[in-house]
């Protein structure tokens, strides 16, 4: 139901930057200017922790020229934060909100930004002030549920398939020198990352030959038997481990390089790839390296798809329809279409929901051995990444004899 409120709006941006956030951004921000109920369109600087600063400025008055050039801008332009609400903050927040004459908020996140709306919607209907809260969904993890995949995963899933393939030509090049590499992806409690660098793979000889996958308990007698049965036949041997795999004790490998814990108490681990590498090289005697592309899988302007950059506008200029429609505490999805093309449409799903809730990589897309994908996933991200990727030429190598 359409409102003929008016008021100011104000956007934030939070949690891990991607490469097309900015697109989300600028798609409110396009939407919230063709609309006369909304006067004032503001940004937080850094989230709800810029907001409780009231660190805010007039995005109105930025120059016309600057968004189309911020489309195509990664990191998050607003700035961003990982805070987690202290007791008082809800009706701090809402106080300024109300002295800024803000109705109208949209949180552009992941799962903790989408606690974090939740909270101020929560929090704003209890103090009786008319507050609309949208969440923007965001995050290469592409774990929040009820969408059918996040903006921000088909940039980095990209990212994550050229950067084995081409990873991998290193190693074949010399493959007596380190026959084995592991590569190291983010991703949290969810293998989405890890299991696009299959993205690329059309043969059993072409990398990865082993993903390990958060989801699934790591064995490492089972890993180091893999890892030499592929050696063995092939030479060399490229693993992609997500940063968060745990041992069947629950104790993530990455515990060797833990440098502490966020503001939501998730662990900073480092260490997951470190820990592969001297299992190998212990038990098995092999030369071992790792990759870990950190920020730049988030990041890579060079790797933004344009399907997801599109979805990222689309979900931003989405959002602020909600909020025109009357909607609160929800949260914009995408929903998947296969015929005649793929494509997407939106929908909203209730913030009580998402909010620290995860979206695991279903069984059907792993399979028997957990350490490989099956088609039904191939079908599932290829659309989101952009297009094809490149297949590197091979020499035919034919031997001369004299």
């Amino acid at each position: 139901m359409s409102t003929n409120k008016h008021g100011n709006l104000i956007i934030g941006q939070s949690g891990g930057a991607t490469a097309v956030i900015n697109a989300s951004l600028v798609g409110a921000v396009e939407a919230a200017m063709k609309d006369t109920r909304i006067t004032g369109i503001y940004g937080m600087l850094h989230g709800i922790e810029g907001l409780l600063k009231e660190d805010i400025i007039d995005l109105r008055q930025e120059p016309a020229g600057l968004w189309p050039r911020l489309l195509v801008t990664p990191s998050a332009a607003l700035g961003s934060c990982r805070y987690k609400l202290l007791e008082d903050d809800p009706e701090r927040a809402v106080a300024i909100l109300r002295r800024y004459d803000i109705h109208y908020m949209l949180y552009i996140g992941g799962n903790d930004s989408a606690d974090t709306a939740h909270c101020l919607a929560q929090a704003a209907q209890h103090l009786g002030y008319d507050l609309q809260t949208i969440s923007v969904p965001k995050t290469i993890d592409n774990d929040l549920p009820f969408t059918d995949h996040c903006p921000g995963y088909g940039s980095a899933a990209r990212f994550i398939a050229l950067a084995t393939i081409d990873s991998t030509m290193n190693t074949i090049s010399i493959p007596w020198h380190y026959p084995v590499k592991v590569i190291e992806t983010m991703g949290r409690d969810a293998g989405w990352l890890a299991a696009s660098s299959t993205l690329g793979k059309r043969n059993e000889i072409d990398p990865p030959h082993i993903i390990l996958m958060p989801e699934h308990a790591f064995n490492a007698w089972r890993f180091l038997e893999q890892v030499q049965a592929v050696y063995q036949r092939l030479g060399y041997v490229i693993v992609v481990a997500a940063e968060a795999i745990r041992d069947e004790q629950g104790q993530a490998l990455g515990a060797i390089g833990q440098v502490g814990t966020d503001a939501f108490q998730h662990p900073l681990l480092s260490g997951a790839a470190q820990y592969l590498v001297e299992l190998v090289k212990q038990h098995l005697r092999l030369r071992a390296r790792f990759d870990k592309p950190g920020d730049l899988q988030r990041m890579a302007s060079n790797c933004i798809s344009h399907t997801d950059r599109d979805e990222a506008y689309l979900v931003g200029k989405m959002g602020v329809r909600a909020l025109l429609e009357g909607e609160s505490d929800k949260m914009v999805t995408l929903i998947r279409y296969t015929e005649p093309a793929y494509s997407c449409s939106t929908d909203l799903v209730e913030l009580a929901k998402v909010a620290n809730a995860q979206k695991l990589m279903p069984a059907a897309y792993l399979d028997e051995s957990k350490t490989m994908v099956t088609q039904a996933f191939y079908d599932y991200a290829l659309p989101l990444i952009g297009g094809p990727l490149p297949q590197h030429a091979k020499l035919e190598m034919t031997r001369i004899h004299i």
